[in-house]
């Protein structure tokens, strides 16, 4: 049986995999999206898309746990659901970092 955590990275890949795609075949040259778009907006919904996901994350995981205080639930469930919500807070922050450094280095920059 393939775990949750390692369902969710594959999730994780293909969306990361399909962002990629999408943007290097719908810009054109002059960096405009063909489909009439801008790179911003598709940016925006995959970022909105992936926040929407943490927070099912958080919510499923604090379900387990619950679950699993009140004497019920399957340990290895939720032993799962922990790890799970572990690696996607540790994502989560780990992109943070390196908006707050992108952001950072932006206003050094001479104009």
């Amino acid at each position: 049986m393939i775990s949750d955590v390692t369902t969710r990275s594959f999730d994780a890949l293909n969306a990361y995999g399909q962002t990629q795609r999408t943007l290097q075949t719908g810009m054109n040259e002059a960096g405009r999206n063909e489909t009439g778009g801008d790179s911003i907006t598709s940016f925006s919904n995959v970022l909105g898309d992936a926040m929407k996901n943490v927070i099912e994350t958080g919510k499923s995981t604090e379900t387990k746990a619950a679950t699993g205080l009140s004497g019920g639930g399957d340990l290895t469930d939720i032993a799962t659901s922990v790890a799970e919500a572990k690696l996607t807070l540790q994502t989560v922050t780990t992109v943070r970092d390196r908006f707050v450094q992108a952001y950072q280095d932006i206003m050094k920059m001479s104009v």
